[in-house]
C-alpha cells in the first residue's frame, strides 16, 4: 500500500536502453513492464526513426532521443538521475552499439542498479567479463550464460565478478556474489515464447527503480522472477500454454502486486 501523500517521484525514475529499427517490439514490452512494476517515472533511450512508434504505442513513457536513426551508438546523458537501468532488449549487436554499451559500464554510477540483458549480454564476450562493474544484474538464458562464461559455475561467476547472475531456464535460479541461490517454481511451458525475457527486464527494471523502502537488490531480483512466472500462470488459467504471448504477462501485472518489503 503506498502513501497517500506521495507522488511519481518518490517512486523512481528508471532508464531503458532498448529497441532498434525492426526491433521495437522488445522495447516496448519492457517499458510496458517497468511502469506496472511500480517506478514513478521512465526514460526509454532510442534511436530517432524509434521515437514515434514508442510514443504512440505507449504515451506514458518519456523518451531520450540518440543521435543515430537506427541503433543505440550514445550513452544517454545525466546517468545519475536515474533510480535504475536496463540495457538490451532488441538493441542489436553492431560494433558502434558495442561500444556505447561500454562507455556505459564504464561511466554508470556505481550506486545504481544496472540490469543487462539480451543482446547487451550478446556484445559482451569473455573478454570483456572483466569491465563487467558490480552492482549488476545480468540475465542470460542458457546460450548467453555459454558465450559469456562457458562452463564455470554460476555462483563462482557471481561471486568473482560481483553481480547477480539471474540464469533463465524451466526453473530459474538467481545467484548472489555472497553465495545465496534462489530456485523459482513459478512459470510453465507457454512463457517459452518471444519477448517473455524483455517483460522480465522490464519488471526487473521497475522494481529495483521503485524501491523507496531499500530493500536489497537480491531479495528484489528474486521477487522480480517469481511474479515474472506468476504471471504465465495467471495466463494459462483463461487460456493454453500454446496461445499465451508475452503481452499476455504485461498485462496480467496489473493483478499482482510488486511491493516488496525489506524484512
Amino acid at each position: 500500500m503506498r502513501n497517500q501523500e506521495t507522488t511519481k517521484h518518490d517512486y523512481g525514475h528508471a532508464l531503458l536502453v532498448a529497441g532498434a529499427y525492426s526491433r521495437m517490439g522488445c522495447a516496448i514490452l519492457s517499458a510496458r513492464a517497468a511502469l506496472r512494476s511500480g517506478c514513478g517515472l521512465l526514460t526509454v533511450h532510442l534511436p530517432q526513426r524509434c521515437v514515434d512508434p514508442m510514443q504512440a504505442a505507449f504515451p506514458e513513457a518519456m523518451v531520450s532521443v540518440d543521435p543515430s536513426p537506427t541503433l543505440f551508438t550514445t550513452v544517454p546523458e545525466h546517468l545519475e538521475r536515474y533510480a535504475a537501468i536496463a540495457v538490451g532488449p532488441g538493441i542489436g549487436i553492431d560494433p558502434a552499439t558495442r561500444e556505447a554499451l561500454l562507455q556505459l559500464l564504464a561511466i554508470r554510477p556505481a550506486e545504481i542498479p544496472l540490469v543487462l540483458d539480451a543482446d547487451a549480454l550478446n556484445l559482451l564476450s569473455p573478454l570483456t567479463t572483466n569491465i563487467i562493474p558490480s552492482n549488476t544484474i545480468l540475465t542470460p538464458h542458457a546460450g548467453e550464460y555459454r558465450r559469456l562464461f562457458g562452463d564455470a559455475d554460476p555462483a563462482a561467476m557471481a561471486a568473482k565478478h560481483g553481480c547477480i547472475i539471474v540464469q533463465k531456464a524451466h526453473h530459474t535460479h538467481v545467484y548472489s556474489p555472497d553465495g545465496q541461490v534462489y530456485e523459482n517454481h513459478t512459470g510453465n511451458a507457454g512463457m517459452a515464447t518471444a519477448g517473455s525475457g524483455d517483460v522480465l527486464t522490464g519488471i526487473l527494471l521497475g522494481m529495483l527503480a521503485s524501491n523507496h523502502l531499500h530493500a536489497k537488490p537480491y531479495d528484489i531480483v528474486c521477487r522480480a522472477v517469481e511474479i515474472h512466472g506468476q504471471l504465465g500462470d495467471l495466463a494459462i488459467e483463461k487460456q493454453s500454454e500454446s496461445s499465451l504471448i508475452a503481452s499476455d504477462l504485461v498485462d496480467n501485472l496489473r493483478f499482482v502486486s510488486t511491493d516488496i518489503t525489506n524484512d
